[in-house]
Formats: structure tokens, sequence, C-alpha cells
């Protein structure tokens, strides 16, 4: 399956010296400073190691963040602003934005633009992990599990992070609520992907399978009709995605409520349901060739060129012809003119976000110390405005090379 989901690139960011000068001082203060520069480089280099994986990520993550914590909570026994978040400067571009950065002098910006670039990081790794050749029942779940913990950071950042910026996310960038649900949205849909290819595996009940795709259908809908206001230049390729796989999967929900229809001798309202497919399967199709041609961020996702897109229309195909010969020598139905209304509801097996919570404050950042950052000494930069003129080189992203398609999600 590699290639089967699209992926924004990774935000990239300008080094940081935390290089505080006269401020830190005390051996304890600039040790915090140095372990912060440290730790930071070392969760960079982990987004681009094509060997990390999320047990290295999330100690790289939160060794950066239990540090960086230091510089937002209130450490002086007061309820007032940590006097360290606004000393320091921050640049991060943004994932559909290309390499001009914004700036802000606010160290919650950085726990925002670091944490969503982790959360990108979860969703490529289970695009890897979804790309292997005969992938396991084990490394299935983990393609879940990856999908569905970068849902919950980014929900997390939504509701409890970005609304503390003292300069709110400008339109059209990551931060902002159009863009960051678009994300969260996406990727509980391709987690129940893997549950819709799971239960196919099994031969689960075909109900079952109507009623997850038809839900899957929705929530690609929904993610598509968030980015409607959205500048065209930067989200139109994302969108063609989210639109052709709204289409594959009400292709799925249709092809198999046809299959639960014939099953109660219902082979007219079937045959329809299945005509139904037909049309969003070619639909589907079309969406597929409009979003290769389409120029915009991200890589680009081969879908139709994988087997389980394929065998979806063969399936359509063959169910429906299936249903013609039963309804020519048993039923003799009329075939409805309006296809049958997907009034279909999943009771289990929708994927939920799983809750984001920020590792403990670092040991080393206690009070004492905190009193040796001394702001009265040391150059002082003014806060910074949002900047847009500085380019920052993108990230250099590990290659996605492709492996024999055995047509399943797993196995």
């Amino acid at each position: 399956m590699t290639h089967w989901f699209h992926r924004n690139p990774l935000k990239a960011t300008a080094p940081v010296s935390f290089n505080l000068y006269g401020v830190a001082s005390s051996p304890a203060a600039n040790k915090i400073c140095n372990d912060l520069r440290t730790a930071r480089a070392r969760l960079l280099d982990a987004f681009t190691d094509a060997t990390c994986t999320p047990e290295i990520m999330k100690k790289s993550s939160d060794e950066y963040f239990a540090l960086l914590q230091g510089f937002i909570l209130p450490l002086d026994g007061t309820t007032q602003e940590n006097k360290l978040r606004f000393i320091q400067n921050f640049k991060w571009t943004d994932s559909l934005q290309g390499n001009i950065a914004s700036a802000q002098q606010d160290a919650v910006f950085e726990l925002v633009s670091m944490a969503f670039n982790v959360a990108i990081w979860y969703t490529k790794f289970a695009s890897r992990l979804a790309g292997k050749e005969n992938i396991t029942e084990d490394e299935a779940k983990d393609v879940h599990k990856s999908l569905r913990i970068a849902a919950g950071i980014f929900k997390t950042l939504k509701e409890t992070h970005i609304p503390r910026l003292i300069t709110p996310a400008e339109k059209g960038r990551d931060l902002e609520p159009r863009v960051i649900d678009t994300y969260i949205v996406q990727i509980q849909a391709e987690a129940q992907e893997v549950t819709i290819a799971r239960a196919i595996e099994l031969k689960h009940n075909a109900s079952l399978i109507a009623a997850l795709s038809f839900e899957t259908a929705n929530f690609y809908q929904k993610a598509d009709h968030t980015l409607n206001t959205l500048d065209p230049e930067c989200s139109s390729k994302w969108k063609k995605y989210l639109q052709l796989k709204q289409h594959f999967y009400m292709a799925y929900a249709h092809c198999y409520h046809g299959q639960t229809l014939l099953a109660g001798d219902k082979c007219g309202e079937a045959i329809r349901s299945l005509q139904e497919a037909e049309k969003f399967y070619s639909r589907a199709e079309a969406l597929c060739k409009e979003y290769r041609q389409t120029k915009g961020p991200g890589s680009t996702a081969k879908p139709s060129e994988q087997l389980f897109f394929k065998k979806l229309g063969t399936f359509i195909k063959n169910t429906l012809e299936k249903c013609q010969r039963e309804n020519g020598f048993i039923y003799f139905h009329k075939v409805p003119a309006e296809a049958p209304a997907l009034e279909l509801k999943a009771s289990y097996g929708l994927a939920e976000p799983t809750p984001f919570e920020l590792p403990p404050l670092s040991a080393q950042c206690t009070p004492e110390v905190y009193a040796t950052f001394d702001l009265t000494k040391g150059p002082k930069e003014d806060k910074a405005k949002a900047k847009h003129d500085e380019e920052i080189k993108p990230v250099k992203e590990p290659d996605l090379k492709p492996q024999k398609d055995t047509g399943c999600v797993v196995s």
C-alpha cells in the first residue's frame, strides 16, 4: 500500500541556540540552555531518520518538551507568566505555505510548532509502515495506533495550547482552525481505513463494512469541506485527495450495502445500490487522475495503482452481475430509479484520537534554578513580530520506496 496516503511536508525551522548569555547566571541555568539546544537538535534529526520508531520519537519529544516547559509553566509560586516565555525567538515554516517562515518570540509557539511536526511524523510513519510488503497484524495495529496518536496531538494543540498564543494564528497557516481540523478528521478517516481493510480481510458482516465505509466517506467529505475557504493554491491538491477517498469509500458503502440487501432478498434494490457503487468508483478513478495533475504541496499518493483500489472495481462488477443473474432467474424485482438511502451508523470500529499529554516538567527546572535566570543582565531582543521575509530550507525527508503490493492493508 505504498503511496496510498497523501502527506503534506514537515515544517522546517531555523536553528535555535538558547544562548542566553548573562541571563543564565548559574551553572544549572546554563545546563538547561545547553540541554535544550541538544534535545531540540536530536528531535529534529529524528524527524528525518528513516529508522526512527514511535518509541524513539516519544523519548526524544518528551525530553525536549520536559525542558521547554521550564520556559512556559509558572515556577515562582505565582500564577504570573513565566519570565522566560518571551526571551527566545523561534521561526517555523508551514506544511502548506512553502519555505517562508513565521516568527514569534514565544516558547508556546515553539511548543505547538514542534508538537505539530511530531504529529505529522506519526502520520508519515504510519504511511511508511502501511507500505510494507506483507504487513503483519501487529504492524497494522501500529499503523492504526500511530494515526490515532497524531489525531490526538492535533486535537490537544487546538483545544489547549494554540489558544494560549499571544499572536493568533494567521489565515491559511498550520495553527489556524481550518487546517488543524482537516488534519484531525483526515487522520481519523485513515485510521478507519485500517479497520475496514481488517474487516474485509476477516470477512466480517457486509452491513458492518458498509456502515464503516459510509462513516469514513463522510469524514473525508467533512475534511474536504473544511478546506473550502482556504487559498486554492495551497489546498487544491489536498482537497482532490480527500474527494477521491470520499468517493472511493462511498463506492465501498454502496457495494457492501448491496450485498446486505441481496441477503435480505431485496434484489432490485441491491442492483440499484451496486449501480450507484459503480458511479462512485468511476468518479474516484477520475479524481485520481485530477489529483495527480494538480499542483500543490505534499507527496503524491497513487491510490488507483494499488490492488486494494483495483480489487473494489472488480468486486463491484462481479457482484452486480451476480445480482442481475439472480434477478433474472429468481426474484424478477423492479430496479428502483433512486438508489437506496444509506442510513448507516457504525456501532463500533470508529477511530477516536488518543489523548495527548505533555511529559512532566524536567527535574532540572526548579524554582531555585529559575531564580538564577536574570533578565536584567545580558542583551535582550524586543518582542519579535511575525516575519514572512525569511526563507528556511525545506526538510529533506527520507524517500518512500515502492514495495510489491499484495493488495491489502492487513494480513
